[in-house]
């Protein structure tokens, strides 16, 4: 077995978005490759509502998929197929936009004002760019979770893990989206397939992981790394982006960690990318934008 180095080691950065939504960016609209298949994370937890309550009014999107996760308020959504809905803490939303859809989200805080959550945007092969738009929506109470004899934990969404597998089906990257917890001064290494991008986002707690504190080797399994030199401390709102190995090792802190850890197979297609509008090429981009002046970029039968 071979623990994953780290690459990079990345603090989400303030932005806006939407009609003036203030949330923390991971990564998104750079060069995303080391991510592939994956675009863009937002973390839109937010404590003020006048800082999220204008959400995001309806805006198209295409060629890819927008992946929903609700930790605190709720989000309401409808769309151009007449789709409506709410998720709920404990729930997400995984949409294939596929030849195209436009949709609005408008997120409303808890009782203490709480709006807190996560936005994922995975890209979509060059065959399924064109695929028919559709929803899975998934409840917490469907999403398994699995707990290891230390208390280590895991909400599986997508993919298999410790013998359980998520809910959502059928998506092109064959992703795997976890919600891990490690308790207090625990230690703890995570299969993850060698063929896979990966990366942890940190939001609560905080820890280390093997090599975070640049792109070492891949140590031994002897080598003792967090007891000679402690790599460099991840914590909210911390990033952790992996190199090439067959497993992730975290040493939790003194409150425990808990993180996303999401992985994919890499599509290493081309990228043609604006806005929420995603293609291969920058002649179907200008086609897709086209067709939004033409009011043709809705197709039939969604």
């Amino acid at each position: 077995m071979s623990i994953r180095p780290i690459k990079r080691l990345i603090k989400a950065k303030p932005t806006r978005e939407g009609a003036g939504v203030h949330l923390r960016r991971a990564f998104g609209f750079g060069n995303t490759s080391d991510f592939d298949p994956f675009l863009l994370l937002d973390d839109f937890r937010n404590d003020i509502p006048d800082d999220y309550l204008a959400g995001f009014p309806s805006h198209r999107h295409r060629g890819i998929e927008t992946i929903t996760y609700v930790l605190a308020g709720t989000v309401e959504h409808g769309d151009s197929l007449g789709n409506h809905g709410s998720i709920s803490p404990g729930d997400i939303q995984w949409m294939t936009a596929g030849r195209g859809i436009i949709h609005q989200e408008m997120p409303k805080g808890d009782q203490l004002g709480r709006m807190h959550g996560f936005q994922l945007w995975a890209n979509l092969p060059s065959a399924l760019k064109m695929t028919a738009p559709r929803y899975q929506e998934i409840k917490a109470v469907e999403i398994p979770e699995v707990t290891d004899d230390d208390g280590t934990s895991a909400r599986i969404v997508c993919g298999s893990f410790w013998g359980k597998r998520g809910p959502v089906e059928g998506v092109a990257a064959d992703p795997s989206y976890l919600d891990v917890t490690v308790p207090p001064s625990k230690r703890k290494k995570l299969p993850v397939e060698t063929t896979r991008h990966a990366f942890a986002y940190v939001f609560a707690g905080s820890g280390k992981f093997c090599n975070a504190s640049g792109p070492l080797s891949v140590p031994t399994e002897g080598l003792g790394w967090a007891d000679t030199t402690p790599p460099t401390e991840a914590d909210n709102r911390s990033l952790v982006l992996f190199d090439r190995g067959d497993e992730v090792e975290v040493q939790a802190g003194e409150d425990g960690i808990r993180f996303l850890l999401v992985s994919g197979k890499p599509l290493e297609e081309p990228v043609a990318w604006y806005g929420p509008i995603v293609m291969n090429t920058q002649e179907q981009l200008r086609n897709a934008f086209e067709e939004l002046k033409e009011g043709t970029f809705l197709k039939p039968g969604g």
